[in-house]
């Protein structure tokens, strides 16, 4: 792969390609990437959805919203960082192309907004319950009327690829989706493959998949317009944008520290745990002083949190540019952190989130209603389309329906374009208005 391709102004639904030097320096491409995700309505429902703690009524905890812009931020930093460093390395495209160091910065940083923009509500249990309703539920009987991977796609609904919908899928006055540049949506696409095989090497590529077989076309385009790498010669599998790893880093690095923050803002975790765990990561930068003139725990445990974010900043930055050439001959196999000398200490915070956080009684509590609400509304609306399709349906089909957006396909031909449209309708759902629409069909609350 090379870096004149792989940095494409090209937006996704035009037919002309940009230069870099006719942008005009106060709006370029790549800033307006960040600009229309961040005013598009999908984004703006992740203000209410689950990061950690579903439905979470203390002002602490994140949300969807505020975890993709910080994440946002630190892909910034780190795009920022490489940018420097790879126009060090390769002069030619800034003298040649006109390329700066804050265009990597404004790439990985628009990537990394929408990170999670295709996630659905409840977290990633959201993706698991409409994942089990195909599986070992009334979906189930959809798997004799649809190909191999059309099922796969909903057994295994993944937010990435629905991400990869929201961004490039055309509807009436949108062509294009979103039209971010070739550039923000390589980054953005952290598993270039389809969903079958299913995890066929160890390869970090092969850890998910990136697209449903209704967007294999529009994938295909993105991956030839940036020379990604073909991996397979039988199954449609690429190797990542570089810059995809500068976006999987950052929310790697968020998650990891700020999730764990979290627990402790709540009282789940001891306060005392963040100086052990945390300036181990941080080690010689931590001012002791500094640390204890802070007079309530959330600023004390705020300080530590900058500090070893920074920490795992430069360490992305060092082994990025350390496997450059690796990276871009498709050959580096893992996450960056992966390969960080810190990854004990990682790997222990994570340890501790996941005991006192992730499987809190609080979380685990709301992840089982969570479940029930996505499974009533995928019975529900999954029944009243196929019905109107097949037989004009119930008189309460029709009303369901009438409920519903115009996106979803009731006169669409194909069953799964019909299903993909309904778990579409369902994850761009709040956690709050599945909750109003589970309420609705149940006949609890008008």
């Amino acid at each position: 792969m090379n870096w004149e391709q792989l940095l494409s102004l090209k937006r996704f639904g035009d037919t002309n390609k940009r230069l870099r030097k006719e942008q005009d320096e106060t709006r370029l491409v790549f800033d307006s990437d960040y600009d229309r995700v961040i005013f598009s309505s999908e984004f703006r429902s992740l203000q209410d959805k689950t990061q950690v703690i579903p439905l979470s009524e203390t002002d602490f905890v994140h949300t969807r919203l505020t975890h993709s812009l910080e994440v946002s931020v630190v892909g910034r930093s780190l795009g920022r960082r490489i940018g420097k460093k790879i126009l060090e390395k390769h002069p030619h495209l800034q003298n040649t192309h006109g390329y700066q160091v804050n265009d990597f910065g404004a790439i990985v940083a628009a990537a990394s907004l929408a990170h999670d923009i295709g996630n659905p509500p409840f977290g990633h249990s959201g993706e698991k319950a409409i994942g089990e309703f195909f599986k070992t539920g009334n979906g189930k009987q959809f798997k004799s009327q649809l190909t191999e991977k059309e099922y796969q796609d909903l057994c295994d609904f993944e937010g990435n690829a629905n991400g990869f919908k929201i961004l490039t899928e055309s509807r009436v006055g949108r062509h294009g989706g979103l039209r971010l540049s070739y550039a923000t949506l390589g980054a953005f696409m952290k598993y270039p493959k389809e969903s079958l095989p299913k995890k066929p090497t160890k390869h970090i590529v092969d850890k998910k998949y990136g697209f449903f077989q209704s967007e294999k076309d529009g994938f295909i385009d993105v991956a030839n317009e940036l020379g990604l790498l073909k991996r397979s010669q039988t199954d449609l599998s690429f190797s990542r944008h570089p810059l995809a790893f500068l976006v999987e880093a950052a929310d790697d690095i968020c998650y990891t520290i700020i999730d764990f923050e979290d627990g402790i803002n709540l009282g789940l975790i001891q306060e005392e745990f963040a100086l052990e765990y945390l300036s181990k990561i941080i080690r010689d930068n931590i001012k002791p002083e500094n640390y204890y003139a802070l007079s309530t725990k959330e600023d004390r445990v705020g300080y530590l949190r900058a500090l070893a974010i920074g920490s795992l900043i430069n360490e992305a930055v060092d082994i990025f540019m350390e496997n450059e050439d690796a990276i871009l001959k498709g050959n580096f196999d893992c996450a960056l952190l992966d390969k960080s000398k810190y990854e004990a200490q990682i790997n222990d915070v994570i340890k501790i989130s996941v005991e006192k956080i992730y499987q809190s009684t609080e979380v685990i509590d709301k992840e089982i209603a969570g479940y029930g609400v996505i499974n009533t509304l995928l019975n529900t609306y999954t029944t009243a389309i196929n019905n109107c399709f097949i037989n004009k349906g119930s008189n309460y089909d029709k009303l369901i329906l009438k409920g519903l957006p115009k996106t979803i396909k009731v006169d669409e031909s194909s069953l799964y374009n019909r299903l993909s449209s309904v778990c579409y309708y369902v994850s761009l759902l709040s956690d709050s208005k599945a909750i109003l629409d589970y309420k609705k069909i149940k006949g609890i609350e008008f």
